[in-house]
């Protein structure tokens, strides 16, 4: 376990997202091309499109939390990772961080394909925050892990996609962390890497501080987390034990269906 005390505090978080130029299309079409949920509104004496990702957002997580995020496609659950990890910052409110975070919900960000294995561990070492020496420090360890060998010093364009997730794995997962961010468990691939991924993805898991994972495998947040939330459309509408709050997930979509139905 690391020696940091870390926290994370979310205060009252807000995101807004405005489309520009948005007249001539309809706001279904402008919702779709946001690739984010929550409410779409008119802003101001200017009618410009705003969606509304999150809404009144408020959490507090120490070290023992291990928070599920629990919603349907377009809910909120990788807006508020963005967030927590610092990609986003809250249109209104605030957050407040204690320790090294560390995503592995965008694990492909800064992907070139004309970039070698090798200059890839560099670019995606240097995005998430490691100075030259320490990517030097961890770069035999990656390669070894990846098990790509002399590929290493081909570009991404010559790899298959299996490759370059185990070499973007194998980058992602080579930094501990007091808060551990993740969009689904991504450990996957052919079968003799997925076992040593999932053996260096739980060991990750438990050596954070705090972890926060959106998923709708219930089975995987009843065994990773002691506590979850449930979004609709960017708001918090429940927060509890994990099988309380998957329950009250499922009966809204129950009712939701009836309604459609």
């Amino acid at each position: 376990m690391l020696e940091t005390v870390a926290s994370l505090v979310l205060e009252d978080v807000h995101i807004d997202f405005p489309i520009y130029q948005s007249s001539a299309r309809s706001l279904k079409q402008v919702a779709l091309q946001t690739a984010v949920g929550g409410r779409i509104r008119r802003a101001g004496k200017s009618g410009r499109t705003v969606v509304q990702a999150l809404r009144g957002v408020n959490l507090t997580l120490h070290p023992g939390d291990r928070l599920g995020l629990i919603g349907h496609n377009g809910s909120g659950k990788t807006t508020l990772l963005r967030v927590m990890t610092g990609i986003y910052y809250p249109s209104q409110g605030h957050i407040h961080a204690v320790g090294r975070r560390s995503s592995l919900c965008d694990i492909y960000v800064g992907r070139d394909d004309e970039a070698t294995g090798y200059e890839s561990i560099l670019l995606r070492g240097l995005m998430m925050g490691l100075s030259r020496s320490e990517i030097d420090k961890r770069t035999t360890d990656i390669a070894e892990f990846s098990g790509l060998g002399e590929y290493l010093d081909l570009p991404l364009r010559t790899y298959s996609s299996g490759m370059v997730l185990r070499l973007f794995f194998s980058i992602a997962t080579s930094v501990d962390s007091d808060i551990l961010l993740m969009d689904e468990w991504i450990a996957s691939g052919d079968e003799d890497f997925k076992g040593k991924a999932n053996q260096r993805l739980q060991s990750l898991v438990d050596r954070a501080h705090i972890l926060v994972v959106a998923s709708h495998d219930r089975e995987l947040l009843s065994e990773l987390c002691n506590r979850a939330v449930l979004l609709e459309s960017g708001q918090i509408v429940k927060e509890g034990e994990v099988e309380a709050v998957f329950a009250e997930y499922t009966e809204r979509l129950t009712a939701s269906s009836g309604l459609r139905g």
